[in-house]
């Protein structure tokens, strides 16, 4: 487990977790899993995570919502307290920056650095079916707007969602990945690559700026086969709050369809669990 840290009562300062997410960056591979809530990112800190990031599904799934229903000021609100109740930097998954315009998502940007972030993620998919991308000139401008708005020491990830809007062109993904990065990205991300080659062709496109992948299903890699790869950080996306819910569906089923309990066999144990938040509250007093 990793030494807590501020046992001298003082958490990192904003600017300390910044310094620290930005050197993290700079050589090896770390993980940098999505808790989606306080509850879930605290437990992840006593695990030894170095960084979280936050998860825009896995918090829509939790206010009863589908990905990208929530308004931005719920969403700053909730990253927000993430910063506050951890000691960890913090990136803000922050979808599309919850506008068209650049310079309205370049001021909702200021409002997620202003909540502290150590990073903060952009992409380049619109929500809408018929369009799901937007034109390259508009996705850099948008960066662009982005990267001005953020400052020097918030780390800048920018997504190219191809793979998940269901265009799955390499090529163009690879395109817009170097065009993000010569706009100031500092780490590329292309969501949804599965293969090898596919993710070896995007970490040589943008080096050396390092490139976040996405695991969010076992499909055969491990952190170590993905840092030979040249990856330098790993996420997982709505992943873990979808193993929680695969959880609570496998019981909350059993318990309505057959009237039997035995997928609570499988529940962390009360003890456990308000140990760990008595012992969490106990040091941060």
């Amino acid at each position: 487990m990793r030494a807590w840290r501020g046992r001298s009562g003082r958490m990192p300062s904003i600017a300390e977790r910044r310094t620290e997410f930005r050197q993290l960056h700079a050589d090896g591979c770390f993980v940098l899993p999505n808790p989606w809530d306080l509850g879930s990112a605290r437990y992840l800190q006593y695990l030894g995570a170095r960084a979280v990031a936050t998860t825009s599904a896995g918090v829509a799934f939790a206010l009863g919502e589908p990905d990208g229903a929530v308004a931005c000021d719920v969403m700053l609100a909730h990253i927000a307290a993430i910063v506050a109740g951890t000691d960890l930097p913090v990136n803000a998954d922050f979808g599309n920056g919850f506008a068209e315009d650049p310079e309205q998502l370049a001021q909702h940007v200021r409002q997620c650095v202003a909540a502290g972030v150590a990073g903060l993620s952009i992409e380049d998919a619109t929500g809408d079916r018929g369009t799901p991308l937007y034109p390259l000139a508009q996705a850099v401008e948008r960066v662009r707007a982005a990267r001005q708005a953020a400052g020097d020491d918030v780390v800048l990830t920018a997504r190219a969602e191809g793979f998940l809007v269901g265009r799955p062109d390499l090529d163009d993904v690879l395109t817009r990945l170097q065009a993000f990065a010569a706009a100031g990205a500092d780490c590329l991300y292309a969501p949804g690559l599965r293969h090898r080659d596919e993710i070896a062709a995007v970490v040589g496109a943008v080096a050396p700026k390092p490139v976040n992948v996405l695991m969010s299903a076992p499909i055969g890699f491990t952190v170590t086969d993905l840092a030979a790869l040249g990856v330098r950080r790993v996420s997982v996306g709505s992943g873990l709050a979808r193993a929680a819910w695969g959880g609570f569906v496998r019981a909350a089923r059993e318990l309505l369809a057959r009237g039997t309990f035995e997928a609570l066999a499988d529940a962390t144990p009360f003890a456990e669990l308000d140990g760990f938040f008595t012992a969490d509250k106990s040091r941060r007093r």
